[in-house]
């Protein structure tokens, strides 16, 4: 059960410090950019001189229009995930074992997405700036609505449980924070994790890094080579996203965490907001890097952003070739433990310890921290927010690789132990 990864306590704190304090985060990080030059100090004085009050000033409500766009938006994700053909793909066994039925249409659903969003610009029928415009509102109201989201998945954990995965441990706090359910769906075929993480979620991280690249350009009659940088190298890794998302339905995301608020909200507000923000600084901040830096940046972005898919894709071929694979020009080293599940059957599952995953047991967080930094990097070091996206995803991995690291120890026992030994390092070869 996944609220047994942190003692109470700290699952007390991190859920009653994450409901206090990030959704203020999220506005005041679209203020400070939009409204404060990106400074923390303006917005800091502002601040402290406003006290409590200048906050719930600059606090956007919600408009019609703000929920319009969501509402739109929302739907056609939902309509996409429905009636695309994609093909039939399995999840990784649940530990009651059931073993979730997917179908596999995100690489198209996010290429009609882009096409219709930059099909509605050109042909004059929806600015995507309008969304800039309102991006505050539009914050401010999937803050409030995806609490309400994630209240109704909490009532439906309880109701209508969609598997036996799923039920209650006994604290209303914990349950509402680490969800109910490992696989909610409305009807059969609606994954609500797969529409709340994938197709909204990254989904709009895309559709922002277009829309702040337009409104650059309607803006200054160009687009910056820095945000031409940052736009690229989001894009090419939300493309890497959905080209692999059927490996995602294998990650800790989705055959672990439970669709609560830390997962779901997440989602729905955090990712468009906080991982979104470097391009939403490069808005009125554009910067010119010179064609050779820009390149540069980019070339060692793409890179990174290569690495980490081939570390996933190495992980994954083993695993669908039961090992009969050959890794890096040999055959694989691994170790076969054994574990057994809730229901007391004894399973057997093949540990890789050569590759990419000889280096480090979580190695392919360094190129997902790096390849963040290099489409933050554009913006260059006047101000420090920008920053804050690296600097959150340093430390959400670190304690994933831990949380990871700690379920699998209980999981696998002595074998994970001799895996430990085999791959000394958690995420960083020759350091930690």
């Amino acid at each position: 059960m996944a609220a047994t990864v942190h003692s109470p306590i700290v699952t007390y704190a991190s859920m009653l410090s994450l409901l206090a304090f990030c959704p203020p985060f999220v506005i005041l990080l679209w203020y400070t950019m939009v409204h404060q030059e990106g400074s923390v100090v303006q917005t800091g004085s502002f601040l402290w001189e406003n006290g409590v009050q200048g906050l719930i000033n600059i606090w956007p409500r919600p408009t019609a229009i703000a929920w319009k766009i969501i509402f739109c938006y929302g739907a056609f994700e939902a309509a996409l995930q429905l009636l695309l053909p994609g093909k039939r793909v399995e999840g990784p066994i649940s530990p009651t074992g059931n073993r979730p039925v997917y179908k596999a249409n995100g690489m198209a659903a996010y290429f009609v997405t882009l096409a219709t969003y930059l099909g509605l610009w050109w042909f004059g029928i929806f600015n995507p700036a309008i969304v800039y415009d309102h991006l505050g509102e539009i914050f401010s109201a999937l803050i409030f609505g995806s609490l309400v989201f994630c209240v109704l998945l909490y009532i439906k954990g309880h109701v209508a449980p969609s598997s036996s995965d799923s039920g209650s441990c006994g604290n209303l706090i914990i349950d509402f924070y680490w969800g109910m359910e490992l696989y909610p769906r409305i009807g059969k075929n609606f994954d609500i994790k797969v529409f709340t993480n994938c197709r909204f979620g990254m989904m709009s991280w895309a559709v922002l890094a277009v829309t702040y690249c337009i409104k650059q350009y309607e803006i200054n009659g160009k687009v910056s080579d820095s945000m031409l940088v940052n736009t690229i190298l989001m894009l090419v890794y939300v493309t890497k996203f959905f080209w692999w998302e059927a490996g995602y339905w294998n990650t800790m995301d989705i055959a672990h965490d439970r669709a609560g608020f830390y997962i779901c909200w997440g989602c729905l507000v955090w990712v468009p907001s906080i991982y979104t923000s470097p391009g939403m600084y490069l808005v009125n901040h554009p910067v010119q890097l010179g064609t050779q830096l820009a390149i540069y940046i980019l070339v060692a972005g793409c890179l990174c952003i290569y690495i980490n898919y081939d570390c996933d894709r190495q992980r994954q071929e083993f695993r669908r070739t039961n090992g009969k694979c050959s890794v890096w020009g040999k055959a694989p080293s691994k170790i076969v433990a054994t574990y057994t599940t809730t229901a007391g059957e004894t399973k057997t599952s093949l540990l890789l310890t050569s590759g990419w995953w000889g280096l480090a047991r979580h190695f392919h967080y360094v190129p997902e921290i790096s390849s963040a930094f290099f489409w933050t990097v554009p913006a260059l070091f006047n101000n420090f927010l920008p920053y804050f996206y690296v600097i959150f995803l340093t430390i959400l991995l670190f304690d994933r690789a831990k949380r990871d690291d700690d379920r699998c120890r209980s999981k696998y026992g002595k074998y994970w132990k001799l895996y430990c030994e085999k791959v000394k390092y958690r995420i960083i070869p020759g350091i930690y």
